[in-house]
Parts: structure tokens; C-alpha cells; sequence
């Protein structure tokens, strides 16, 4: 199986190279995870997130990644994918570990690389991110933990989620923590195929500065200003139009 995980990179890799080199490159994606392997993993999930800051937005509405059948995409990122990549490479030691961990991670059951290394199952993906939250492989729900919560209209089965209002995030910015993964609720009349959550980011901590960095776009429209970003969460907070958030975290044992 060693030798598919390091086919899937390197058929990504391929791939990527005609249209600029993918960022972070492979020899630094492999020397970044050797020299924060000591941090703990909320700060290496940051660390990570923080990396791709800059990179484009990927507008195609499937995911590149998903429909060119491949792990490792780096070159344009959507949010769903930029919270995948971030965690996997925090977990990971070595670039060949964190494709192995994404099969995991991605999938609600587990991805299948075929002998040419692409994707056989993105079908079995988590295609909506409050199935991340739910499977209890993305973190411990830690949103009532934060603070105060208020209930609002779930879907697709699900009666209700708590969540943090908008006008309260700044009563719990002092409990957040480098690596929490955020992720912002839809109002329930602007849903369109029962997602809950709209958007998803993840916080550093700087400081006592808190930021989000998220790959910030629109699906099908392209526009030099959709690209991952790094902003304080409080001003992102005050402008979005989401309702509120949930917070998953990855807790050491």
C-alpha cells in the first residue's frame, strides 16, 4: 500500500506542475511537517492553514480535487478542501502519511486509491461539513463548552444544532484555541440542498489576537480576490451572513 500512497503524490504532483508549482511544494511540505512535529496539534492545524494563505480559491463547484479524482491538489483550494489539507498535513510526518490520513479523514467511511493512484470513492466523501462535525473523526464538538448557545432549525434528519450566535463571538474569542475548526451556519431560508453549515475556516491565535483563515470565494465566478485569507475573526464576524458557528477541536489525549 506504501507504494499507491506514493503514487497518489506523485500523480498529483504531475498534475500540477503544468500550470505553476504547487504550493507548498513537496520537499518543503515534507521539512515543514519534520520541523513542527514537536508543536502541539491545534498549532501545527494553524501552522498548516496559515501555509496556504494567498493560494486562489477553486471556484468549480464539484472541487478540483474531487474531480480529478486526487488527494493532493494545492494549487487552487476551496474551504472544505483547505480544512482537509490543513489537518491531514498537521497529522501527518511525512507528505505519503498525510495521503494515507486523508483516506481516513475524507470520507465517511475510507477512501480507495487505485493502482494508478487516483480516487476510486469520492462518493463516500463528507460533501456536507456538519457530517464532519457528527462523525466524531474531525474533533470534539467543544461549542457549548465556549459559551452560552441558542438552538437553531437543522436538516436532512437532523432536529437542531447548537451554535454560538454571531453578535456572541466576541463573549468566547478568549476560549478559542489555534486550530479550532470553525464552522459558520447558514440561515435556514437561504439553504438550497439542506446544508447547515455554509462555510468553514480555522483559527490561529497570535498574541491574543484572534484570526480566521479561510479560502474566501464563490463558487463558478472567478475574481482575483477570492483566495485563501487570513483575517481577525471578530471583523469577519461583523460583516458575514451567517448566523452563527460551531467549533470542532482536536483534543491531545
Amino acid at each position: 500500500m506504501q507504494l499507491i500512497y506514493i503514487l497518489a503524490v506523485v500523480t498529483t504532483l504531475l498534475m500540477l506542475t503544468g500550470n505553476g508549482q504547487c504550493f507548498p511544494p513537496e520537499n518543503e511540505i515534507s521539512q515543514l511537517q519534520q520541523k513542527m512535529k514537536t508543536h502541539p496539534i491545534g498549532e501545527r492545524i494553524a501552522l498548516w492553514a496559515e501555509e496556504f494563505v494567498g493560494t486562489p480559491y477553486d471556484t468549480d463547484p464539484l472541487g478540483a480535487y474531487v474531480r480529478n479524482k486526487v488527494i493532493v491538489y494545492d494549487k487552487k483550494v476551496d474551504c472544505m478542501y483547505h480544512v482537509f489539507r490543513s489537518v491531514e498535513l498537521a497529522f501527518g510526518s511525512t507528505p505519503e502519511e498525510s495521503v494515507e490520513i486523508a483516506l481516513n479523514l475524507r470520507f465517511k467511511t475510507k477512501g480507495k486509491l487505485g493502482s494508478d493512484g487516483l480516487v476510486a470513492n469520492y462518493d463516500d466523501r463528507f460533501q456536507y461539513a456538519e457530517d464532519m462535525v457528527s462523525s466524531g473523526k474531525w474533533g470534539t464538538d467543544v461549542t457549548k463548552e465556549l459559551g452560552s448557545t441558542t438552538k437553531i432549525k437543522g436538516d436532512r434528519g437532523v432536529e437542531s444544532v447548537s451554535i454560538i450566535p454571531k453578535e456572541n463571538i466576541k463573549d468566547v474569542l478568549s476560549k478559542l484555541k489555534s486550530g479550532d475548526i470553525v464552522f459558520l451556519i447558514k440561515k435556514v431560508e437561504k439553504r438550497v440542498v439542506g446544508e447547515i453549515v455554509g462555510h468553514e475556516g480555522v483559527i490561529k491565535v497570535e498574541n491574543g489576537d484572534v484570526y480566521l483563515i479561510h479560502a474566501s470565494g464563490l463558487k463558478n465566478k472567478e475574481n482575483e480576490n477570492y483566495k485563501v485569507k487570513k483575517v481577525p475573526l471578530l471583523e469577519y464576524a461583523g460583516n458575514m451572513s451567517f448566523v452563527g458557528i460551531t467549533v470542532s477541536r482536536f483534543i491531545a489525549h
